[in-house]
């Protein structure tokens, strides 16, 4: 589902115009941005939790090379679905 056809469903759901349904929307996906950013967790009951984890530097290997390259430490953005979200998916 691309970002278009979101604003179209929760503006048919919800009566909004889609203009105020896209405001919805990137004021929910800044919402959860800035918490992330922040470190903190950011837990929706019933669809799941996004949460940051660090990931440690570690060595790898150029593919067309061979040669061991270090991959720098970094942030990832992680997501644990809920029970309600997978009960619905199976």
């Amino acid at each position: 589902m691309k970002k278009v056809e979101l604003v179209e469903a929760v503006a048919n759901d919800t009566g909004l115009t889609k203009s105020d349904a896209t405001k919805a929307i990137d004021a929910t996906f800044k919402a959860i941005t800035d918490a992330l950013v922040k470190g903190d967790k950011v837990p929706i009951v019933g669809f799941g939790t996004f949460d940051v984890s660090k990931r440690a530097a570690r060595e790898g290997r150029n593919p067309r090379t061979g040669e061991k390259v270090t991959i720098a430490a970094r942030n990832a953005v992680t997501f644990k679905a809920g029970t309600a979200l997978k009960d619905a998916v199976n």
